[in-house]
């Protein structure tokens, strides 16, 4: 792969993201998309549905799609879904809702293991899979990080701060509701059993990509998705936190490119490798 060197948010070219809602599942869905080409399905994380300069980098060859979970952002409360694999079904409804036969599927964070039961639930339509820093597979007696204040939680998840793309202020009561639901789906403990009992079903060839300073997620964990999914690579990003997609946006976007592009060719190869600047 070619180096990069990752600009700040402001020299990263933007595309517009359309809003609209699709009626799933008894839900009415936000969701949003750019681009054009083989469209990819974004789940996003415990943060929402906030796109980030990978998004606007790789609308530029795909029909970039992120759905809002319900529960998620300005819509109402969600007490139906109380698991992981409930959410899933809902998705699985909205992606048929939007028409979408075939797609790349990208989940993020928390959204990788909603990915990883989306891909249980409709093999067939799932081409390939794109996790970044998920949290499907957590190690025994995990908890989540606590931050202390604004700064402990730039350091976890940004390695780069002045990449953010602007959002809106956040608003806690808002956050908190998604919390709220972030922490009844992922469950009681920190493991999904039957998700990982069933991972080795999946045999959609699958990309992980966890960076070298990311403060949630052990760079040492990935190496379990490559013992629990048959077609998976795995690689870390030098110089990204948890955001990968916001701290090495280029450097994300030609490896997924390529991934998406030369599927069993990729330069990976079914190894562990890490993304050097």
């Amino acid at each position: 792969m070619a180096q990069t060197q990752d600009r700040t948010a402001a020299t990263v070219p933007t595309v517009e993201f359309t809003e609209n809602f699709v009626e799933a599942d008894g839900f009415r869905i936000r969701y949003a998309e750019a681009g054009q080409g083989h469209p990819v399905v974004w789940l996003h994380g415990a943060g929402g549905l906030h796109f980030k300069n990978g998004h606007h980098l790789l609308a530029a060859t795909h029909r970039v799609i992120g759905i809002e979970m319900p529960g998620f952002g300005e819509s109402a409360l969600n007490e139906r879904h109380q698991t992981s694999r409930d959410m899933s079904v809902t998705l699985a409804h909205a992606a048929a809702a939007l028409g979408l036969d075939h797609y790349i599927l990208w989940g993020t964070s928390f959204g990788g293991r909603i990915a990883l039961w989306l891909a249980l639930q409709t093999r067939e339509a799932i081409d390939k899979i794109v996790l970044e820093a998920p949290i499907a597979i957590l190690p025994e007696g995990h908890q989540p990080p606590r931050d202390s204040s604004p700064d402990d939680f730039l350091r976890r998840f940004y390695a780069h701060p002045e990449r953010m793309t602007p959002t809106a202020p956040t608003d806690q009561a808002l956050m908190q509701k998604q919390m709220g639901l972030v922490m009844r789906l992922l469950g009681p403990t920190s493991r999904d059993a039957e998700l990982e009992r069933r991972m080795p079903e999946i045999q959609t060839p699958t990309l992980v990509l966890i960076g070298t300073r990311d403060g949630v997620v052990s760079p040492e964990w990935g190496r379990q998705y490559m013992r629990l999914l048959p077609n998976c690579n795995f690689m870390l990003v030098y110089d990204a936190a948890h955001e990968i997609a916001s701290d090495r946006p280029e450097a994300f976007v030609e490896t997924v490119w390529d991934f998406l592009q030369r599927g069993d060719a990729f330069v990976v190869g079914q190894r562990s490798t890490v993304i050097f600047p």
